[in-house]
């Protein structure tokens, strides 16, 4: 079995592309889940879809055959042509493909590095795909990896500390754009995990006020208590804009909640005076012809990278020792992996050495008149000798990663192991 990584980024593609490839939501993610796994090469899968990152990780039969399978789903899956997806998909192959899983899972392949966020996308990612049975033992040893070396990154290195996460960069954005946040007032369009933290570091920035528009009117209550803001129907945003200084959007809606027109509007109510807005959702809930508009100052997941180009050389230092701890993981997960290719050859062999044994055993107990007591003394002595004489060349398959393949065709041959045990 092989590992295979299909999938695109904010370094591989825009924000246009990877929106037209999310899987927005519960359903649509257990829809594209279900159809990927019913490929023929492909055993077991996991998805991760984020604002920045949608991957797909699988274990398949023969990679090559796999690429062009994926290749066709995605194309289809998301009516894209496949000629669009050429310069923006990338796909990793077994060691290449667990280097990455392990860089993803620790924030080094993030937009910012350090973000905390990625982590826990990883996990739901990989409790949803083990909750609709689309793993096996492969993926499931390669996610639980990923997150174990994540953590073992966040504590090892000072990679995470005072890491920066979406929502702070476009924090950070409005401070440029305001010089000073105090008094100001903030509209969060959406109560999810990203206008939580926002919340957070904008009451930190001397915000004086705090509304929340959410769909689900009781989550909106929930957030706003917890920063002593105020819930509104999310029918209402529109008049809540009037009075608002900044617009932080991330609602997970699949179209957009406001146009250009709707901003029109609203801006004569506000009587020209001007709005940060910062749509962090994909696919993109603000029209992006807002922009054009005087003193409305719209900012997308792709704008907030120049936010973040400071902490890159400190980072970039904590990431080497970090890459070095994935290095070392890698290897250990190889090995492992390298390492069930040998159990059909060590069952076999093991069954057929306990087969030999059984066999002489009856033909002695049916020649010799042994109690139960001696049958069960000579059973024991014959088990222990088996044990001892099949552990060397088990372990030897199990360790010597250099010679395995050697190895497990001599044995094959010198015990005459026909076929993989049933």
């Amino acid at each position: 079995m092989r590992i295979i990584v299909a999938g695109l980024n904010h370094k591989s593609a825009d924000v246009e592309v990877r929106e037209k490839l999310a899987f927005s939501g519960p359903d649509r993610l257990e829809k594209g889940l279900r159809a990927l796994r019913a490929l023929p090469q492909i055993r077991e899968a996991v998805i991760i879809s984020t604002c920045n990152r949608v991957e797909m990780y699988m274990s398949v039969e023969e990679p090559g055959e796999a690429i062009r399978q994926v290749k066709r789903f995605i194309s289809s899956f998301h009516d894209i042509p496949a000629g669009l997806l050429d310069k923006a998909l990338y796909f990793y192959e077994d060691t290449v493909a667990v280097r990455h899983i392990f860089r993803v899972a620790s924030s080094l392949d993030s937009m910012v590095v350090g973000e905390p966020q990625i982590l826990g996308q990883v996990k739901e990612a990989f409790q949803f795909a083990l909750d609709k049975k689309a793993t096996g033992v492969l993926m499931n040893r390669l996610m639980k990896k990923a997150i174990s070396v994540a953590k073992r990154v966040r504590t090892e290195t000072k990679v995470a500390e005072n890491a920066v996460s979406i929502s702070f960069a476009a924090v950070q954005l409005a401070r440029k754009i305001f010089n000073d946040l105090a008094g100001k007032s903030v509209l969060l369009l959406g109560a999810g995990e990203m206008a939580e933290l926002a919340a957070r570091y904008l009451m930190t920035n001397g915000i004086s006020a705090i509304v929340v528009a959410n769909r689900t009117f009781e989550r909106g209550c929930e957030l706003a208590r917890a920063f002593g803001g105020r819930a509104v129907e999310f029918d209402l945003f529109k008049e809540e804009m009037i009075h608002s200084d900044i617009v932080l959007c991330s609602t997970g809606a699949p179209d957009y909640v406001l146009l250009k027109q709707d901003v029109h509007e609203i801006m004569k109510e506000r009587k020209q005076r001007p709005v940060f807005i910062i749509d962090i959702s994909v696919p993109r809930n603000i029209d992006p012809g807002v922009n054009g508009l005087g003193n409305v100052y719209l900012y997308n997941v792709d704008d907030l990278q120049g936010v973040v180009d400071n902490n890159r050389d400190e980072r970039g230092r904590e990431a080497s020792k970090a890459e070095d701890i994935i290095a070392g993981e890698v290897e250990v997960f190889e090995r492992w992996a390298a390492s069930l290719e040998t159990v059909p050859t060590i069952v076999a062999f093991r069954q057929k050495a306990l087969q030999i044994g059984e066999d002489e055993l009856e033909r002695l107990f049916h020649k010799s008149a042994f109690d139960e007591k001696e049958q069960e003394a000579i059973r024991h002595a014959v088990s222990a000798v088996i044990s001892k004489l099949i552990h060397p060349p088990t372990a030897a398959l199990k360790e010597d990663a250099e010679d395995r393949d050697m190895l497990m065709a001599l044995m094959r041959k010198l015990y005459d192991l026909n076929g993989d045990p049933e």
